[in-house]
């Protein structure tokens, strides 16, 4: 009798601890849920203006491109703001991201919000939009297309060191840092540059309404303030989100009181695991996120900053 009351007993205490973990599991599961919703993973079931951010290195992004998709295709999304901080990047990237938001563009009204840089591809993000409005100290322009590589020879030579190769014709694989580089090569290289670059400006032409002349003489690489883009056309107005707001409420009748919320990419890498650390941190505080961070892994996706290719990215001299 006694065996039998003691199994008893650890079946009942086997059972209470079942239903905790299967209820932990359950509140884990809709906490991760609200977290996807209230970050933009899943479209809200509201009317909003959509913000999205376009920050960093511009590369081309297949998960930004499909949630731009989604938001043209909400209809409970109303507007669209581009939040824009960014030098720019890779010159295809900048192109793709503008055929996305041009695409979306047929469908909501898409304003820019210009950071404090907003340069090249970054500017090209601008220009996909229908309206542009940046701080009097925003930089900038930039108009231009890059393509660089490091000359090694001398440096190589120094240290006893020669690259041999052999290859299909003289102009594969050039230019090259391991050797002087032939005219041919840069008369080549040039040629690249200019298509891009005639690309850029028929973007700055189109989308200003600005005439050829004008786009080139602004179009020499400069960098301008806000003040300076409005002056010259680059720009259409002053200010930061509650101008674009105002722009869209008296071009296209939106609430200024609608609730603007952040659209975001959903990167598979974050994956279920991500989603539950974040949840728990937005539950229990920043101390538990942190410790789930070192479980989980790193729970929110990092773009890789390749810049093989042209690049359209401003580059000061430090």
């Amino acid at each position: 009798m006694s065996l039998d009351a003691d199994t008893l007993a650890d079946r009942r205490r086997l059972k209470r601890r079942l239903f905790f973990w299967r209820a932990g599991a359950v509140v884990a599961v809709a906490l991760a849920l609200i977290i996807i919703v209230s970050d933009g993973g899943l479209p809200l079931r509201q009317s909003h203006s959509a913000r999205v951010t376009i920050s960093g290195v511009i590369v081309d992004d297949r998960y930004q491109q499909e949630m731009l998709e989604e938001i043209a295709d909400d209809d409970n999304v109303k507007a669209v703001i581009l939040s824009i901080d960014s030098p720019g990047g890779t010159t295809t990237g900048s192109e793709a991201l503008y055929e996305a938001v041009r695409a979306l563009a047929e469908k909501k009204p898409v304003v820019a919000v210009l950071g404090t840089v907003a340069a090249s591809g970054g500017y090209i993000a601008a220009l996909s939009a229908d309206h542009i409005v940046a701080r009097g100290n925003t930089i900038t322009g930039s108009i231009g297309v890059l393509f660089q590589w490091t000359q090694l020879q001398d440096m190589l030579s120094k240290i006893g060191v020669e690259m041999k190769e052999v290859k299909s014709s003289p102009l594969k694989a050039e230019p090259s840092p391991f050797h002087k580089t032939d005219p041919r090569v840069i008369a080549a290289t040039q040629e690249m540059i200019d298509t891009s670059y005639e690309w850029f400006l028929r973007l700055v032409v189109e989308r200003r309404a600005m005439d050829e002349a004008t786009a080139r003489r602004l179009g020499d690489g400069r960098v301008y303030t806000g003040w300076q883009a409005v002056e010259n056309g680059l720009v259409d107005q002053l200010g930061g989100e509650d101008v674009a707001l105002a722009w869209l409420s008296a071009e296209h009748d939106i609430d200024e009181d609608l609730p603007v919320t952040d659209w975001e990419p959903r990167y598979p890498e974050l994956g279920f695991a991500g989603l539950m650390g974040r949840a728990m941190g937005h539950a229990f505080g920043a101390a538990l996120l942190g410790a789930t961070d070192e479980l989980t892994g790193k729970t929110q996706q990092t773009k890789r900053l390749t810049l093989d290719g042209l690049t359209s990215v401003w580059q000061p001299d430090r």
